[in-house]
């Protein structure tokens, strides 16, 4: 079984994806281990099918059952543990909700990630590493012009969390996939 870890692009705010009956309604589709954490879109679970059939059969769930038509990211715990370990700023994990993974779903084009790192106001920063993105911006997300214009500076779909989120997100994938308890 492999455990995977669901991203739901746009959870908050207008858009509710309710925890329960999600859980709810990926074990009825099969799914085990099945975990939701915080209500801003994030769900583990575990399967023995691939990755493409897990995001496929997820996201018909979600549209049937809740509505739901944004973009969900898959990746699996194998995924999750290179994030956290390529992360090219580590220092910045000590103030966690000021580091941010942005999971991408394709290659952004070199051009628009230096458009972006020329966004940099002296404290801001941002690297991208395979299919994440990795933006510190030490006064605080919601301050950054580099966050303000980075989902769609980017150029490619994306959604993302800070790193109190990554690393909670890996420790229920630990559970899953019965490393820790």
């Amino acid at each position: 079984m492999t455990a995977y870890v669901l991203l739901f692009r746009g959870v908050g705010g207008a858009t509710q994806l309710p925890t329960g009956p999600l859980r709810a309604a990926l074990s009825e589709a099969g799914f085990a281990r099945v975990a939701t954490y915080i209500n801003s879109g994030n769900a583990i679970l575990t399967s023995d099918r691939p990755i493409e059939e897990v995001s496929a059969r997820v996201a018909a769930i979600c549209e049937a059952r809740f509505g739901f038509r944004k973009d969900i990211h898959v990746r699996t715990r194998e995924d999750w543990v290179d994030l956290v370990a390529r992360n090219p700023f580590p220092e910045a994990t000590a103030a966690p909700t000021t580091l941010h993974a942005a999971v991408l779903a394709g290659d952004p084009a070199p051009e628009r990630v230096a458009r972006l790192q020329a966004l940099d106001q002296g404290w801001d920063r941002i690297a991208v590493v395979g299919r994440v993105a990795y933006l510190h911006t030490p006064s605080g997300f919601g301050a950054s012009l580099l966050a303000t214009r980075f989902d769609k500076g980017i150029g490619v779909p994306n959604t993302a969390r800070n790193w109190n989120t990554v690393r909670r997100l890996l420790e229920l994938l630990d559970v899953a996939a019965g490393l820790r308890a």
